[in-house]
């Protein structure tokens, strides 16, 4: 099926770094900032544009209105219930197509970056879309209460209104991934590189994830090469 990750000539993947976040985690600060530094372009969660530059769209911990639009945690929690048809109604059916479009729409950012040369993913289930053979798979966490604390900082915004934010983009985020790919995000074996951001800081966090990826399969990164 796939290479041996050792034995594989070099390739791509290490021109391409996805992270799974949190909220409050610091996604929306430490992903933009990879490819800000490695002169990639940027690819948001399920939001808005597609494959933009580190820095020309806001980047957001929360989950914002287009995000929410687009995954309805609603639907995607209730149909984790329905895993078979009942009756002759459409409902089912129109519900795959609903999962089959936000797939699609999702993956053709991913495989439209990948096809240009690479960049940094935000969110979107790249590391279960890629498979740990493409791409250096990054996933950043933390306790709850300190998830909180870290949010509110982010956002400016207070620590009550933080674990709203929390609760609202948690579930609807883990529940997209779940209905869409029947796993669980916070699977670590999804990825090279667990992180608990809140206990260190996110420039040092960044750091890490460039060292980690420069020895992904003693490949390199060179952040001088990728700037104009």
């Amino acid at each position: 099926m796939t290479s041996d990750p050792v034995d594989g000539p070099p390739g791509p993947a290490v021109r391409l770094i996805t992270v799974s976040a949190a909220y409050g985690a610091g996604g929306s600060v430490v992903a933009p900032a990879l490819a800000q530094r490695l002169g990639l372009p940027f690819l948001q969660r399920v939001t808005t544009t597609e494959g933009q530059v580190a820095d020309v769209a806001p980047c957001h911990e929360r989950l914002v209105a287009e995000e929410a639009k687009i995954t309805p945690v609603h639907r995607l929690l209730a149909s984790l219930t329905h895993s078979m048809p009942v009756g002759p109604t459409q409902s089912p059916l129109s519900a795959r197509h609903q999962d089959e479009d936000l797939r699609c729409s999702a993956e053709a950012g991913i495989h439209g970056l990948l096809g240009d040369g690479g960049g940094v993913i935000l969110g979107r289930a790249a590391a279960v879309v890629l498979g740990k053979d493409r791409g250096y798979h990054v996933r950043l966490d933390g306790p709850p209460a300190r998830r909180i604390v870290q949010g509110a900082t982010i956002e400016g915004v207070s620590q009550e209104q933080a674990s709203a934010h929390m609760q609202a983009a948690d579930r609807a985020r883990t529940a997209y991934v779940r209905r869409l790919y029947g796993v669980d995000p916070a699977d670590a074996s999804l990825y090279h590189m667990v992180i608990d951001s809140t206990a260190i800081p996110l420039d040092t966090i960044i750091e890490l994830i460039l060292t980690g990826a420069r020895s992904h399969r003693g490949e390199s990164i060179s952040e001088s090469s990728a700037r104009t």
